[in-house]
């Protein structure tokens, strides 16, 4: 039972910080998840942030999953999904009750912008890490670079440079194997 406390504790911990999505959470994450319980390697940490983003719903609750179901398989899941979720639901329900009231506030206005501000910050620091454990060549920095473009400028769909991607890595891998 303890185990699953910790699972829970750990991602409610990192739910309570975590204002601006998945990339945000990152720095969390890695503090917690690979420093203080040595759950998982930055690699691994990676995969699942990845697999995350790929697959339906909010990438902190995937990762989570992932994470818990690694530990202690479905309850493990379970117990790190539930910390992950359980700030975010009374932090909104907390708002909802008082933020109707206050929200003309300068001060709460003000409040809104610094946390903008620091989201920013933590987006940044999270791409500049993504992009060093994840960029290991010329052809990485070549496909990072290409898939910026296409996203940023073209509109191309998400699912489409994903697909794209893995199949222009296996074309690579295959070519550089089998020497074509």
């Amino acid at each position: 039972m303890n185990d699953y406390y910790v699972l829970f504790k750990s991602f409610f911990k990192i739910g309570i910080f975590t204002f601006g999505g998945g990339l945000t959470m990152l720095p969390m994450l890695e503090s917690e998840i690979i420093h203080k319980q040595h759950w998982v390697t930055k690699e691994q940490l990676l995969d699942y942030y990845a697999m995350g983003q790929c697959t339906p719903g909010i990438i902190a609750i995937n990762v989570a999953t992932f994470i818990g179901y690694k530990q202690k398989k479905t309850r493990g899941a379970i117990a790190s999904t539930l910390g992950m979720i359980t700030p975010s639901i009374l932090i909104i329900l907390s708002i909802a009750i008082a933020l109707e009231s206050y929200m003309h506030l300068d001060i709460v206005q003000s409040a809104f912008a610094g946390i903008r501000v620091a989201v920013c910050a933590l987006l940044f620091q999270s791409v500049l890490r993504l992009g060093k454990q994840g960029i290991k060549d010329t052809k990485g920095l070549i496909a990072c670079l290409m898939c910026f473009i296409l996203i940023s400028f073209f509109h191309v769909s998400l699912i489409a440079i994903v697909i794209s991607i893995i199949l222009f890595a296996i074309i690579l891998v295959k070519k550089e194997r089998y020497h074509l």
